[in-house]
This record gives C-alpha cells, sequence and structure tokens, in this order.
C-alpha cells in the first residue's frame, strides 16, 4: 500500500478488522444459543451426544483453521486471507441452517470454523501491521472488543429469535458477505514487510521489524519450522501454554459459569446475569489492558492480570451473600481473565518480526483453541461429578497461575537475538 503519514492514516482498516472479530464473536456463543432449542425438539436428530460432537467438531475447526491457514497471510497476504476466509465462513454458515442431520450440520460447522479460525490472527497482524509504532497493546486490545460485543450482540439476538435457530445461522452468513464488498474496496494490502515482494519503505518501524530486504527473500518460506529456530522455540512453549490457558478460562467460563453459580446455590437467573456482566467487564478490560500495556510493557501487564485473575477466581469460590458485590466481583473478574489472552496476542505481534507475525499468531491461536476444547471439557466433569462448586474455581485458579509461570520464561523482547542471526548469515 502506499507509504503514508501515521496521522492519515484511513479509519476503514481498523473498522473492518473490528467487524471480522465481531463474527468470530457471534461463532463463539452462537452454538450454545440454539443447542438447547435443539435437544429440545430433537430436530435434525440432535440429543446431547450430538450436540456435544457439534461443538466439539466447530472448536476444532477453528483451531485447524488458526493452526494451517492463518500462516498463509505472511505468504499471499493478510488483506486475500481475511477476504477469504471470511467468504468461506459466511457461505458454510448460511449453509448450516438448511443441514439436513446432525452430521451435514457439523461438517458445515466445521468448514465454517476453518474460515473462522485464521480471521482472528490474521485480523491481529493486519492491526499490528497497519497500526503506529508503540500502539500494539491498544490495537490489539481494541480490535478485540469486536469479540466480546459480537457475542452480547448474538446472546441477544437470540433472546428475541430463538426457537427459530435457523434464522440466527442465516443472520451470521449474511452479515460476513455485507462485509465481503466493503473488505475487498476499502481493505488495503498490509505494510511491506509483511506483503511478499514489496519494494517501498514501511509506514513505521515497529521495535521487532527486521530489515525489509530480508522480510521479502524469506516471506515466502515462512511456517511453523520458523518457530523452531533460535530465538524462538522457548517463546513458542511459553506462548503456547499461556494461549492454551488464557482460551481455557475464557470458554469455560463462558460455558459453565451459570451453572458454577446454580451449584453454588445461586438462582439460575443470577447466573445468567453474571455471564453478561462477566463479558461486560471482558471489553472494559480490554481498553484498560492496552493502555497500560503500551505504557508500561506488555510482559509486565500480561503477568500481573494472569495472577490477578487466579486470584480473583479463588475469590468467586467463596459465596458473597450481597448481590452487588457478587457483581462487582464477577465484573473485575473479567476485567482480567478475557483481557489477559488478548495480551499474549499483543505480546506475540512485538515479539515476532512482520514475516512470522502471521505463523505466530496462529500459532498461539490453534494452540489456544485446544484450550478452549478442554475448558468446558474439564469443567463440564465436575459438574457431572457435582463437584463443580467450588473445585471448578480452583481450576481456573491454577490454570492462571500456570499462564503466569510460562510467560515469566518468555524473554520482554527477542529484536536483539534477531538481528544477531541475520547479522550471522
Amino acid at each position: 500500500m502506499p507509504t503514508m503519514p501515521s496521522a492519515h492514516r484511513s479509519q476503514w482498516p481498523v473498522w473492518l478488522c473490528w467487524l471480522a472479530m465481531v463474527l468470530d464473536g457471534f461463532d463463539l456463543v452462537v452454538l450454545g444459543t440454539v443447542i438447547p432449542t435443539l435437544i429440545k425438539t430433537g430436530e435434525l436428530g440432535f440429543d446431547a451426544v450430538g450436540a456435544t460432537f457439534a461443538a466439539t467438531i466447530s472448536l476444532v475447526g477453528v483451531g485447524l483453521g488458526a493452526l494451517f491457514i492463518a500462516p498463509l497471510s505472511d505468504t499471499f497476504g493478510r488483506r486475500k486471507l481475511l477476504i477469504a476466509c471470511v467468504a468461506g465462513f459466511s457461505i458454510f454458515t448460511i449453509g448450516v441452517a438448511f443441514a439436513p442431520n446432525v452430521a451435514v450440520f457439523s461438517v458445515l460447522r466445521l468448514l465454517a470454523g476453518l474460515g473462522l479460525g485464521a480471521c482472528l490472527p490474521a485480523a491481529l497482524a493486519y492491526m499490528n501491521d497497519y497500526a503506529p509504532a508503540g500502539s500494539a497493546g491498544k490495537s490489539t486490545t481494541r480490535t478485540m472488543t469486536g469479540y466480546h460485543v459480537g457475542a452480547v450482540a448474538t446472546a441477544l439476538l437470540a433472546i428475541l429469535i430463538v426457537p427459530n435457530w435457523r434464522l440466527m445461522f442465516i443472520i451470521g452468513g449474511a452479515a460476513g458477505l455485507v462485509l465481503l464488498p466493503f473488505l475487498w474496496a476499502k481493505l488495503p494490502e498490509s505494510l511491506p514487510e509483511a506483503a511478499p515482494g514489496a519494494s517501498s519503505q514501511p509506514t513505521k518501524a515497529p521495535a521487532a521489524v527486521v530489515p525489509s530486504a530480508e522480510s521479502s527473500q524469506a516471506a515466502p518460506k515462512t511456517g511453523f519450522r520458523d518457530l523452531l529456530q533460535k530465538p524462538y522455540p522457548l517463546v513458542a512453549v511459553g506462548i503456547g501454554i499461556a494461549s492454551f490457558m488464557g482460551l481455557l478460562l475464557v470458554y469455560g467460563l463462558n460455558t459453565w459459569l451459570p451453572q458454577l453459580m446454580a451449584a453454588a446455590g445461586y438462582p439460575v437467573s443470577t447466573g445468567l446475569t453474571l455471564l453478561l456482566v462477566l463479558n461486560l467487564g471482558a471489553v472494559a478490560g480490554l481498553f484498560l489492558a492496552g493502555f497500560l500495556a503500551d505504557k508500561h510493557g506488555t510482559k509486565k501487564i500480561v503477568l500481573l492480570w494472569f495472577g490477578l485473575s487466579a486470584v480473583l477466581l479463588a475469590i468467586l469460590s467463596v459465596k458473597i451473600p450481597n448481590e452487588f458485590l457478587l457483581n462487582a466481583a464477577v465484573f473485575v473478574t473479567g476485567i482480567f481473565v478475557f483481557s489477559s489472552q488478548v495480551l499474549v496476542y499483543a505480546w506475540v505481534s512485538q515479539l515476532f518480526p512482520p514475516r512470522l507475525r502471521g505463523t505466530a499468531l496462529g500459532f498461539a491461536a490453534g494452540v489456544g483453541r485446544l484450550g478452549a476444547i478442554v475448558g468446558p471439557a474439564v469443567t463440564g466433569t465436575l459438574v457431572a461429578a457435582n463437584i463443580a462448586y467450588p473445585a471448578g474455581f480452583y481450576v481456573f485458579a491454577i490454570a492462571g497461575l500456570l499462564a503466569v509461570a510460562a510467560l515469566v520464561l518468555v524473554p520482554r523482547e527477542v529484536k536483539t537475538a534477531v538481528a544477531n542471526v541475520l547479522a550471522g548469515r
């Protein structure tokens, strides 16, 4: 794209990447909003086993998309990949509405997940290519607010539409199709360092950027094997563990918080309200986390965020009789828990050069999706064993502490090591 001062950059890429995250937020909760109706009516042959399979295969699709499709943005460019992934997600999501049985329903969810799974890493990589230097924290967390806005909006939409579950998927797919022409017309290719073969000078110079000549030569060869080369293996392991634990918390809490609260003796309506409060806290936390990360350094803030998440989740294991204090405690917990994972993405964007940014973010998101599968499964096992409260909160707290332990091993930055490697070639 043409070189331009930061002050004159269009806001279109900012909003378009944000809207791509809204689609991800839709996918996070849409299945949860329609499964009770599908099980109750038995439509398409759904029962508890079929619903579990559909939910699991959906997350598998998203994880595979993040791991194996998102890295292609480092080779073919962010813009092309975003457009292709949104198109695929939209078409297959509309197809879900016309599925004749559980098997086809699940396959279509898998295929939709492949596209959507690559959207998040590609969009975050794009925003960190495009954002001014020194603003990786704010650009990442601001973009990810779309994720939670989409989740909340979809939950509210479901209240109005369900039990018409087919319309939920038609609306979600149609929203992606509406977004496509804007992506095509208004989204420029990302900065030259991330676009193979580009020769113009970068608009900004992020801390981890390597020389542009090296970028253009190495870009076609990027892949997960690059993460195994010095100085990246330790970084990749630490980031992978933290991302696994982070999404374990996000999906585990979003899936089981109402049930955990019910097991603690709170009314069911209270549990549903607290789920909304938790996600509102997440949106507030994203703005705060991004600001502090850019001001004080991402490593300090992400360690603090995961540590406070562990403490607050442990506190929720104690029953709070006062309704105001309970809502306040859950809101504050939401501030730290959900933005902890997003700070991991922000840090990845700073640790890796643009030529590897899509690959590294895809790795973090893909490994994290394994945690998204494990979290609900582990908590569901505790629920089935009637020990979900308080054990569920202890499991979540331990996950937060494990993330802290993993991230302590990751260096604050690796740009010097990268420079040394390049100089030695």
